[in-house]
């Protein structure tokens, strides 16, 4: 691949942009997604398969970039059991917070104890655009 890889964090519609606010803040450092979907690419704007080392560009629901972030770790884990590294870094108060809005936003999908989810860790790398109009 000669490009970075992308990544796009949705939000509840195409106008939010929290979730890519929260990393460029500091206060998102971590991303789950089913394993299904994680090795699958989504798009132009998400590659999908993201491992240790990889520098990632963050797109808003607009297609624009905001942020470029570092990937660190990647790891599987069960639903039932969210560690805290998880949960905080997902920018929740809790792993039943992290719980709740997870069923909510995959309501398809039936998550049990032992559903699992791979992980994205990373840290920001560098803000492209803070502040965006229009």
């Amino acid at each position: 691949m000669t490009r970075r890889k992308r990544l796009t964090f949705w939000g509840a519609d195409e106008n939010d942009d929290s979730l890519s606010r929260a990393v460029m803040d500091g206060r998102k450092t971590v991303t789950a997604d089913t394993v299904a979907q994680y090795y699958k690419p989504y798009g132009e704007y998400g590659d999908g398969s993201y491992v240790p080392g990889d520098m990632i560009e963050v797109y808003d629901l607009k297609q624009r970039l905001r942020c470029i972030v570092k990937a660190t770790k990647v790891y599987t884990i069960k639903f039932g059991s969210i560690p805290e590294e998880v949960w905080r870094g997902e920018a929740f108060s809790s792993a039943d917070e992290f719980r709740e809005c997870h069923i909510r936003c995959l309501p398809h999908l039936h998550l049990h104890d032992d559903f699992e989810f791979v992980t994205l860790h990373f840290e920001l790398v560098e803000v492209i655009a803070r502040e965006i109009t229009a």
